[in-house]
Parts: C-alpha cells; structure tokens; sequence
C-alpha cells in the first residue's frame, strides 16, 4: 500500500489528508488548507467584473472564460459556487510537495487559547473571497455559504483513516501546526488526537469540555474503527440526508433538492442503485488497469533482467576487445621482431663488407709504401751498373702497383644508408579504421501470422525481425515443404519481407520457415507456420498464355475465338496431385465444329487442335460422337454429341493417373488416358463457331470414387 500514499496526502501541506473536501474540478484539499489559500478578490461581483479589474498577469491567469470548461449549473451541479475567473496576482510559496499555495490575504486572529471550534462550525469567511485548485489551478469565486458549500470527501476521510491504521505507526496531535507531536489522548465526543501542550492549550478540563471523556490513542483507534458509518448530509440543505443521484449533474442529492433545488427536473435514480452501479463500472475499469499493471511488472522484471544481462554481456564483451586487442598487439610485437632481425643482419652484413675492405686496403697500402721507401732508397745509390740492373724490374712493378689501384679500389663497396624503409602507412590507416563490425548473425524473423494467409493454390506470407534486434540483415530465405511431410526446400532469397508462392498444390498443408542472413552467416529459423491450400480448385483461363486470337469475357470464364482455324487457351493453374473435377458449358455452337477439351502441359503448341501433339491430352467432340487425341493419335471413338447448352466435365485423378471425360454429367466413353505425371494446365481449343463458359470448384461426381493418394507425387 505504500504506493497509494500519494493518493492520501493533501497537495498543499504534504500531509495526510484532514477533512477532506471536494473541489468543482474534482480535486481533494484539506479544508483548514483550503481557508488558508483563500484569496481576497478586490470585486466579486461577476466573473467578469474581476477579470477585467485584474491588471497583473499572474501564473494562474488563463485564457477568457468561453475557452475554458466551466462548471455550471447546465453541467456539473456546482453552479452555486461561482464562476471560474482568474486569480489576481499575489505573492505565493511552495507546500512541501512542490505544490504553490497562495497565502491568506487576511490576516488570521491567533488561535484560542481555551475554546475548540465545534465540529462542523468554521470562522467567517472574508466576502469576496476566491480559491484556486492548487492542481489544476483552476479558480472560484466563492458564494455566501463559503467553504461549506463543498462536499466532504467522506470516502477519502475513511481511507486515510484505514491506511493510517494498517501502517500501525505512532498517532500525531491534529492540531500541532509544524511538526505534529505523539499523541497522548484522544477526546471521543471531539474525535480529536492531542498531544499534552495542545490539550492544555485547546481541550482544559473545565466548563463544558470536563465531561468529555478522553482515552488513549489506541483505544481511540479501536473506537474509530468500530463507529458506524457518518450518513452523508446535503451540502445546501444541510438538514437533509443524501438519497437520491442526479445523473445530470452527477452528483448526489437530498429530497429538498428535488423538490424545491435546480435538480427537480433533471434525472434522478436511487442512490444505492447508482453505489452499486458506479462500484460495478470502477471494478470493471479496474480490471483493465490491473492487467495493464501487471504487464507493466512483468516489463519492469524483463528491463531489471536486460540490466543484469547487460551488464554481463559488457563485461564478456569488454574483455573480448582486449583479448583481441592484446593479440593485435602480440602479433605486431612479433612482426616487430623480425623487422629487427632483418635490420640486424642488413646491419651485419654491411659491417662485414665494409670492415673486409679495410683490411684489404690496409695490407695494399702498406705494401705499397714499402715499395715507394725502397725505390727512394735505391734512387738514392750512386752505383750506375748496379741501379740499372734493378731499374727495369723495379718501374714494372710500380706500374703494376699503381694498376692495382685502379678505377673502383677506392670506392666503397657498401653505403653506409640502409636501404630498408618500413612501409607502415596501411597499417596505421587500417588502425585507424578499426571499428565493431557486424560480428554476429541475424535474429531469427518473426512471422506475422495477421498477414499470412492462402488463397485458392497460393501462400502468401509475411515476416520481420524482432523488435529491439539492431543486427543488420542482408536477406531472407524462405523455405516450404513438398505439402506431403517432405523435406524443406528453398522458394525464395531476397531482401523482401513478403512472399506470395504460387503453383502449390490444393487440398495440401504445407509447413513454412524463414531466417535470416547476413555477412558474418545465417541465423535460425523462424517458426514452422502450417498453411492449408483450398481443398477445391477455383480457376480462371488464363489471358497471358491464351493465343492471340482467343477472345476472353466474364471475368475470364467465358471463352471464344475470332479465327475459323483452333486455338488453345489454358487455365491459370496447375494441377499435379489429388482428384480435381471442372465443368465448361457450350453457350454457342454453328455450324458443327470440333472442339477439344482436356489438360496441358505449359509447352503446348496454341495454334492446333488440342491433343495434336505430344503436350496434350483430350477430347474432340462434334453433334454426333467424340475421340480421345493424343500426339495426334485418334481412339475411342465414340458416339454422343454436344450442342448449345451441352456441359462437358473433365475429371483428373493423380491417385491412379488418369482422366475421364463427361457430357451433360453421363462419362463418355472409358478411361480416356492412363498414366499421368506430373504438372498438367486444364486447356481446351475452340474456333469462331464455339464460346464456352467455365465452372469451378465443383465437387467429385458422386459415381466416381477416388483412388488411393500417392504418397510420393511430385512438386509443382
């Protein structure tokens, strides 16, 4: 119950309610914080004398009167109160709840010391007063009677009281004014708490109040409980109890209102009639709040479980990205350690090359200048035979010397600039770029059952992806079975999320899915939908595969030809499994010709005779007899002809695989063809001289007994 206490605590002062009263607007208010929020208007005589006086634009002026919902005595009962006007502008506080209430304009007298008001009686009320609904700010000049012109909100009164007492807390004084002290007595004939200074002050025991009996605040709680109920009294006619409702005025009445008040003409029923009735519509009304609550708590529990999951799955998913972070940055360490390995063998081999050539340079060099200081030495010798039996050895050997120094000796085999540059543009590029890709797949669809429906041998059907699922999808697959219990199969892939399958088998359930795909794979299914195709088969002749010279009409049921030569037209659908019956009546016939009645496939040749080639399956017929034609082969001749008026049925059994004809309901002939499979269109051929009318969805004929179904007939 702790979530009603709102509902029990007074707008103005925060508080339980005292006293309650009802305000025009129907709002509650506590009838001591009502006389303190009165406001003293400078001129109450008409509303809109005092809208027109008020010069200040305050919080509670509102638009003019004829835009506003007044109460009256045309709609609510409550016109004795006044008019609605605006307040004029005065300064105003806040109550503990946030609530603005104005102040008194006049002053109150100080409380007195050694007399208690008597229930029921309250001080004068300054004349010309207003008061403001501190809810819905609406206000009202009030009439001579004051504030006892409201009604008490008995009702209210009693349910504070019970909820009070089922809180089992500690009884205040009612008439401390801050902060309410433990009360100590409770005064039966006042039905008053006072804490010890306030029954001092306020209840002495002397005079008349002496003979009060005063208990203690338990006891008095026990008292409260158990006192009858207060029998409402008329707020006019103060006197009179209230018996009757006015469901005018929507409000209950006294015997005097109806005899001598505004209410005599207005509809009037009994009061306990209208209780119970009123109490009926809450408790349906009720209801419908109840179970919009109870959703709500079990929304809240779901929202309290996404938090815990949310939770969860932030940390699974946290530490996710730092695994993977980590092993980006492990595999950039290691590709880092072998770039190093690289630069150190690039780096080795180049001091290597260069430390060779240092060597080798250094050993020529010093054999070189050993040669230079000998040949000085031996220029120095003045013995001219001696000289010049070296002299030749020794200029070759410094020509040879000096080649030795040739072009390249003295270039650097290595740079000392390595030649390796990390080319790390791409990565840093793709680092940057790195982002939450979509890393899982699709929801499974939700089939939207008010949209899937079928329709003669077509399916159509109808899916989308869970309401709070932000996955992207890339498209949808769907999946029907063979009708027969088979295995599931593809029917269509795409981004559609709507699907009409045509070509399905009638009388023939079908189970359906659909999922959905993306990037990162495919994502469950859906759930299996069974879906029944009609058990009789309505169709039309079809007008796109009709040769050119077949005219239509009727919604495309009846057929003619504009050329004296056949032509074919077939139905718009297919048959490959179960027993299938269909009638076309002859509406014209001149001049005797043949036309041929029986099924198709899709290929069939459109400008001969039905049955002419190997597409075909039928009867011809004339005035006088009939064939069965097949791969212009003629059998069976034989006799019975048609004419205006004459109906010719086709009946189709893939059971046992075979077709038989009839002529004004009489089977002509035997079995005109034996062994059928597959998927047939019914078709027939007509010239100029013939129109013919077709009928569906007919029943088997009741001669005719249907073999046994194939368990293993092919898919259309």
């Amino acid at each position: 119950m702790d979530e009603m206490e709102e509902e029990l605590k007074c707008p103005v002062c925060g508080s339980f309610y005292r006293e309650p009263i009802i305000l025009p607007c129907s709002h509650n208010i506590c009838l001591a914080c009502a006389r303190n929020i009165l406001v003293q208007t400078p001129d109450a005589e008409s509303p809109q004398s005092s809208r027109a006086s008020g010069s200040g634009v305050s919080d509670y002026d509102y638009l003019d009167l004829d835009k506003m919902s007044l109460y009256s005595e045309a709609d609510s009962g409550y016109g004795s109160y006044g008019g609605f006007v605006s307040a004029p502008t005065t300064p105003c506080q806040k109550s503990p709840n946030g609530v603005r209430v104005f102040p008194p304009a006049v002053p109150q007298p100080p409380p007195q010391q050694h007399l208690l008001p008597q229930p029921g009686s309250l001080p004068p009320i300054p004349r010309n007063s207003c008061i403001t609904c501190p809810q819905c700010h609406r206000s009202l000049i009030l009439d001579d009677r004051g504030l006892r012109g409201f009604p008490k909100n008995r009702v209210l009164e009693g349910v504070v009281d019970r909820y009070q007492q089922s809180k089992a807390a500690a009884l205040k004084c009612q008439l401390c004014e801050k902060s309410p002290k433990e009360a100590t007595v409770m005064c039966e004939q006042c039905d008053v708490f006072y804490c010890d200074p306030c029954r001092l002050r306020c209840h002495p025991p002397r005079g008349p109040l002496a003979k009060h009996r005063l208990v203690p605040p338990a006891q008095g709680r026990i008292s409260r409980r158990t006192s009858p109920r207060k029998i409402s009294t008329c707020t006019e006619h103060e006197l009179e109890n209230l018996s009757m409702y006015c469901v005018q005025c929507k409000t209950p009445v006294c015997y005097q209102c109806l005899e001598e008040g505004k209410h005599g003409t207005h509809e009037v029923k009994a009061l306990g009639a209208m209780w119970k009735l009123h109490k009926g519509q809450l408790s349906q009304a009720l209801n419908g709040l109840s179970d919009r609550a109870t959703e709500a708590k079990e929304f809240l529990v779901q929202l309290r479980n996404m938090v815990q999951h949310i939770q969860e799955n932030g940390v699974e998913f946290e530490a996710c990205l730092v695994a993977q972070c980590d092993a980006l940055i492990d595999a950039l360490n290691r590709r880092k350690a072998q770039l190093l390995s690289r630069v150190n063998k690039e780096h080795e081999h180049k001091l290597k090359v260069v430390r060779d050539q240092i060597s080798h340079c250094t050993v020529k060099l010093r054999q070189t200048t050993g040669l230079m200081e000998y040949c000085l030495e031996v220029i120095k010798e003045n013995d001219p035979s001696g000289f010049l039996q070296i002299s030749d050895a020794l200029i070759r050997r410094v020509h040879m010397t000096e080649g030795q120094w040739g072009k390249g000796t003295l270039t650097p085999r290595m740079t000392s600039d390595f030649d390796l540059t990390l080319d790390s543009g791409p990565l840093l590029q793709t680092i940057h770029q790195l982002d939450f890709v979509q890393m899982k797949v699709p929801a499974a669809p939700m089939l939207q059952l008010e949209e899937c429906c079928t329709q003669n041998n077509s399916a159509t059907l109808s899916w989308k992806q869970p309401p709070l699922s932000t996955i992207a999808v890339d498209g949808y697959i769907l999946e029907l079975d063979d009708g027969n219990g088979g295995p599931f199969r593809e029917v269509y892939v795409g981004t559609e999320t709507i699907c009409t399958v045509d070509g399905l088998h009638f009388n023939s359930t079908y189970r359906s899915r659909v999922k959905a795909f993306n990037a990162s794979g495919v994502g469950q299914y859906s759930k299996t939908l069974i879906m029944q195709t009609s058990e009789i088969a309505w169709f039309t002749f079809d007008p796109a595969s009709a040769h050119p010279d077949i005219i239509l009409s009727n919604d495309n049921l009846t057929v003619t030809c504009n050329s004296y030569d056949d032509r074919v037209v077939m139905g718009n659908s297919a048959f490959s499994r179960g027993v299938h019956y269909w009638e076309m009546t002859i509406d014209r016939y001149d001049n005797h010709p043949d036309p041929a009645f029986g099924v198709a496939r899709g290929d069939v040749l459109k400008d001969v005779m039905l049955g002419k080639d190997d597409k075909a399956w039928a009867m011809y017929v004339d005035n006088n007899r009939s064939w069965f034609m097949h791969n212009n082969s003629h059998t069976n001749r034989t006799d019975g002809g048609i004419g205006k008026g004459s109906t010719i049925g086709v009946l189709l059994d893939f059971s046992r695989g075979i077709i038989i004809f009839l002529i004004n309901d009489e089977q002509q002939g035997p079995v005109a063809f034996e062994g059928l499979e597959g998927v047939y269109y019914p078709a027939i051929s007509i010239n100029r001289n013939v129109q013919v009318t077709l009928h569906t969805g007919l029943p088997i004929p009741d001669f005719y007994t249907p073999g046994e179904a194939d368990p293993t007939g092919s898919v259309c």
